[in-house]
């Protein structure tokens, strides 16, 4: 199994940390974030992952090349650009092609998410992408039909919903959940991706863009974990969560 591991992001709610180093090194608990999300790559069965950079790379290729995480680590070099979650999986599929699909996974992210189970889940139902949801609080939330298929986004801060005109079609039927960071993507959908950017003539773009987009002929649903355990160790005072969880 491989994944893709997103750490190129500046981290700018985390300074005075990141003006001198990149968010995926964050001590949490007294490991760098970034071994914490490889470690738990390969405790799953992954046994590749790449990494992509930006933000102080240098400093995260030093890392890599020191440490041994049990698997193959590669780097997906976007120093003289930072291409966003789509653009930076737009740009790292080559390296994925011909092998299934791929594990994407926020570097900023702490889950106890079986990721093994969720490729095998992907796979069973026959997606081209499995976005890992659950019921815990955010402002932010994806919609979904009963049959578990992307319909839209809502925003509960000003209730506003994307597609534009969504708002109107909310029923019963429908129903919202909260968005991990964490998701699952088939070869097919990898060059659709690639296909989205090339087509609107970007390189830089976010992932929920392309979602939102309702790309025709991709399969896109959610596995859904209502006791999901995450923390989204991007903002201080997650991080002092993060930290009070996890010391070793």
């Amino acid at each position: 199994m491989r994944a893709l591991v997103l750490a190129a992001g500046l981290g700018t709610r985390l300074r005075p940390w990141t003006l001198a180093h990149p968010k995926a090194l964050v001590p949490v608990g007294g490991r760098p974030m970034l071994d914490r999300v490889l470690s738990r790559l390969a405790a799953e069965g992954f046994d590749e992952a790449v990494v992509n950079v930006h933000h102080f790379a240098d400093q995260i290729i030093d890392f890599l090349d020191a440490n041994d995480f049990g698997m193959r680590v590669g780097v997906s070099d976007e120093s003289s650009e930072l291409l966003d979650t789509g653009g930076g999986l737009a740009a790292a599929a080559d390296r994925f092609v011909g092998e299934g699909p791929v594990l994407v996974h926020n570097a900023d992210i702490l889950s106890d998410a079986p990721l093994g189970d969720i490729m095998d889940i992907h796979i069973r139902e026959g997606n081209d992408i499995t976005l890992l949801t659950s019921g815990r609080e955010s402002s932010r939330k994806l919609v979904f039909g009963a049959d578990g298929r992307l319909a839209g986004w809502h925003n509960l801060k000003d209730d506003t919903f994307r597609p534009q005109g969504f708002g109107r079609r909310m029923n019963d039927k429908l129903h919202e959940s909260a968005f991990s960071g964490i998701y699952v993507v088939g070869e097919r959908a990898l060059e659709n991706i690639k296909n989205y950017g090339l087509r609107l003539g970007i390189r830089k773009f976010p992932i929920m863009d392309y979602l939102l987009s309702m790309p025709e002929g991709i399969i896109i649903r959610e596995c859904y974990l209502p006791q999901l355990n995450l923390i989204d160790i991007g903002r201080p005072e997650t991080l002092r969560e993060a930290n009070l969880a996890l010391v070793e």
